[in-house]
């Protein structure tokens, strides 16, 4: 970033708004009725219905961070124009109440286009996910100014990219190329110099496409061709010389048993090349403990006995995602967005991971009242708590229970 151009970082958390904005980031998003549950051992049962919580879903504290500060951005820049790059959290009922509050979304395809418009007078609040250098150089120049909410766990990778640069070694990066939070970290893969490289691989299929040819070596256009198309590697990137020395980070929301099995393949491929030496390979843990807290929450859930499992959350949620991934390995699980999704005792329309489209679906366990159920629910760390009540609401509504005998049923 030119001397010229000094990022515009405006603190927004003071006493006096944070004691204001919390109060209304708890009457949006708080739930009593999920705490009292939750006090109760994650367990709630009235009746033939029986509703277990994981131990650990919902909001993780970066996210409760880049909530406060988007509405304190709004309170103290009240007569500004404010703008957040994309979506603050992969939530579209925390996208929506910002956009009723006045805070002005740049979808991610037009973010450049958009910010070459504003002017220092304008308000740019960068996501959770952070945001690449390039936009960040292009809002400083402008003059903008900056409420930065990135989560602390994302700029953790950052710093191990850039370090992976430094040294000259390549970033193998898990994730999905297209996500926010890779395309911020892909460009700090790049160094402070702007001569470092990354590959971006998602599937195990990719990483062993990759170890092939760390072992092997082979087809440059066939291996550029695979990666370029998507975006997933860096520019003037060659598989020759880049893969010669690799370290390892990721998306800080993808599913840690993928990713620990990525970093193994890619460490044995390079030792078979290197005659058993691990030298020109490095490794750092970068998944999010929330993501995986909420992950271990899932798997102790699933211990028990369950006969379906709903999680709750937005459709483009990279750690909802690996939840459903997780449950539907053993029960039926539906991946919902909010309470309106269970339209009736009979049928769920959900989001099918495999179709990449929403549908409904018939749920003969939920629709046979006179037959004892239970029902696992969790969320991913950009799921608020209201959501979850409102799902606890409708399941036992569909089952004949109304909303005065749940409350009394939880202590509420």
């Amino acid at each position: 970033m030119s001397a010229s151009a000094p990022q515009r970082k405006v603190n927004v958390r003071t006493p006096e708004v944070m004691e204001r904005v919390q109060a209304e980031v708890e009457t949006h998003y708080r739930s009593t009725l999920v705490e009292a549950v939750r006090a109760r051992g994650n367990l709630l049962q009235i009746g033939g219905t029986t509703v277990r919580l994981a131990k650990e879903f919902g909001f993780c504290y970066g996210v409760e961070r880049a909530i406060d500060l988007a509405y304190a951005a709004r309170r103290v820049f009240a007569d500004k124009r404010v703008y957040l790059l994309g979506e603050i959290i992969h939530n579209p009922e925390v996208n929506r109440q910002l956009t009723e509050m006045g805070i002005i979304s740049i979808p991610v395809g037009r973010h450049e286009e958009e910010v070459a418009r504003l002017t220092s007078d304008d308000v740019v609040i960068v996501p959770a996910f952070g945001a690449e250098t390039n936009l960040m150089k292009l809002i400083a120049s402008r003059g903008c100014m900056v409420v930065d909410t990135t989560c602390g766990d994302v700029m953790s990778v950052w710093k191990r990219v850039r370090g992976y640069a430094k040294g000259g070694f390549t970033s193998i990066i898990h994730g999905k190329a297209s996500h926010e939070e890779t395309r911020a970290t892909s460009s700090r893969a790049l160094g402070d110099n702007g001569n470092g490289h990354y590959l971006v691989v998602l599937t195990l299929a990719d990483v062993d496409f990759v170890c092939d040819y760390i072992r092997n070596g082979g087809d440059k256009q066939a291996f550029l061709k695979r990666f370029s198309a998507a975006s997933a590697c860096s520019p003037g990137f060659d598989p020759e010389i880049h893969l010669q020395r690799i370290g390892v980070a990721n998306q800080t929301t993808m599913l840690k048993s993928e990713t620990e099995e990525i970093q193994r393949r890619l460490q044995k491929a390079v030792e078979d090349r290197d005659g058993g030496s691990s030298a020109n390979f490095q490794v750092f843990d970068t998944i999010c403990g929330a993501t995986q807290d909420r992950q271990d929450g899932l798997f102790h859930l699933l211990k028990q006995p369950l006969d379906i499992l709903l999680v709750v959350g937005g459709y483009n949620s990279s750690n909802t995602t690996h939840l459903v991934e997780i449950g539907e390995q053993q029960l039926p699980t539906f991946f919902i967005r909010t309470a309106d999704c269970l339209t009736s005792l009979e049928q769920i329309i959900h989001f099918d991971l495999h179709l990449k489209a929403e549908k409904t679906s018939y749920s003969g366990k939920l629709a046979d009242r006179e037959s004892p159920i239970t029902i696992g629910i969790t969320a991913g760390a950009s799921c608020p708590n209201n959501l979850i009540e409102d799902t606890l609401l409708r399941i036992f509504a569909l089952r004949g229970v109304d909303e005065a005998a749940v409350r009394a049923a939880a202590g509420v």
